[in-house]
């Protein structure tokens, strides 16, 4: 009896193991593979900013439908970074457009992970190019271990964070805001 009992422990503490390992944690909380990407960033101390952003513009149903997306999610210190006032400035219902065409100028369509970046990146000779839902592209390249995305004035962002998991797509942390032309 106590056998079957250490086999059934070690047992539960396998498959514990192993679930944790397909959850990644962003921002001091873990990101659920079967949530969605609005549920996870809501849970994420470094995405609040971002979370506002896409309430402010109205992007939650979409960016909770059923995709697959791609985001290169900004953390709240790369919205910090940005020159005073603009996050203000694009959180006003006013500047709803605007905020909507930032934001999904940080979303391509599909389901891309790392792995396949890299391949595109190779394959392109050092620099791929994915157009982005807001229509201009981004462009990614490689620097040692590292994938950078540029925006199109030539921001470079670099991925802090990559395939964090959601039931529909995938996301990797950025640590820059990237704004189209």
């Amino acid at each position: 009896m106590k056998k079957v009992a250490t086999v059934a422990i070690a047992t539960l503490l396998f498959a514990g193991c192993a679930n944790a390992a397909m959850e990644k944690m962003v921002g001091g909380a873990p990101m659920y593979p079967n949530k969605t990407i609005v549920e996870n960033a809501s849970q994420s101390k470094d995405h609040t900013t971002l979370v506002a952003a896409v309430k402010a513009a109205g992007l939650v149903d979409t960016l909770s439908g059923k995709g697959p997306f791609t985001v290169f999610a900004p953390t709240n210190a790369a919205f910090a970074a940005l020159p005073a006032g603009t996050v203000d400035t694009l959180l006003k219902p006013e500047n709803k457009g605007q905020l909507t065409k930032v934001l999904t100028y940080h979303v391509v369509p599909g389901k891309i992970d790392a792995k396949d970046l890299v391949a595109d990146i190779k394959k392109g000779n050092g620099k791929a190019m994915l157009k982005t839902v807001e229509g201009m592209p981004l462009t990614f390249t490689q620097s040692g271990d590292a994938v950078m995305v540029a925006d199109a004035s030539g921001t470079m962002a670099r991925v802090t964070i990559a395939d964090v998991q959601q039931s529909n797509g995938v996301v990797h942390v950025i640590d820059k805001v990237l704004l189209p032309k």
